[in-house]
């Protein structure tokens, strides 16, 4: 079997307060071809140094670090290691929670139930750029994110979004509604690389870095309908 070079490897940060889970994490994710566990940290100054130290692709970091807030330390983690992408871990089911892992810059979240086969899964779409939330809690924030920034005005933008073709403007709106890479190509018939070269074309005209960035700046310019508010389930 042909190998990964290491430096072509996804380079993964685990943080987590719990030895036993650092282990068993590094055992499921070591063995990969595709991936490379970089370094590990059980509170947030050895995350910071291990952040700067190894600049990460990937930070995969327990909601939870003893007596830290593993969410507020995200924003100084993700400024230790710029091109980093952050991943999740949490075993709450609160929705506030998940919420505000996506407002800190998040752009994943895994339950610990969930079995090794996701979390492995949501590693490689975190790197390659997609999100991996549940559709509702991405529609909620998104939505309230939206709301907060419709004051701005739209008119220095009009050029860049003129400039987007059409089929730029279809796959935009499907990625806005939650779909990934391969669904936009299946609904589009196209391959999922094209899909990929749509993206960077459309990154690049609307002066935007990521999905999230570009979500925020559909919703906030009209390009797409904000999504509506979850409805509550009636108990």
């Amino acid at each position: 079997m042909v190998q990964t070079p290491a430096n072509e490897r996804i380079k993964i940060l685990l943080v987590d307060d719990h030895a036993i889970i650092r282990e068993g994490l590094r055992l499921l994710l070591g063995h990969l071809p595709t991936m490379r566990v970089v370094g590990e940290a059980g509170n947030i100054q050895d995350a910071l140094s291990a952040a700067e130290r190894e600049q990460p692709d990937i930070i995969l970091l327990d909601i939870e670090l003893g007596a830290d807030d593993g969410l507020e330390q995200l924003p100084r983690l993700l400024a230790a290691a710029p091109n980093a992408r952050s991943l999740i871990l949490t075993s709450s089911d609160d929705r506030e929670t998940h919420a505000r892992a996506m407002r800190l810059g998040a752009r994943g979240l895994v339950s610990k139930e969930k079995a090794g086969a996701v979390l492995i899964k949501a590693i490689e779409k975190v790197r390659e750029g997609e999100l991996w939330f549940d559709r509702t809690i991405m529609g909620s924030v998104l939505n309230d994110l939206a709301r907060g920034g419709s004051g701005r005005k739209a008119d220095p933008e009009a050029e860049k979004i003129a400039s987007l073709t059409g089929r730029e403007r279809e796959v935009l709106a499907l990625l806005c509604e939650g779909l990934k890479n391969k669904q936009i190509g299946e609904q589009l018939f196209i391959s999922e690389t094209t899909v990929r070269h749509h993206l960077t074309s459309i990154f690049s005209k609307l002066d935007v870095d990521d999905r999230l960035e570009l979500l925020l700046y559909a919703f906030r310019y009209g390009l797409v309908p904000p999504p509506s508010p979850p409805s509550k389930s009636k108990t």
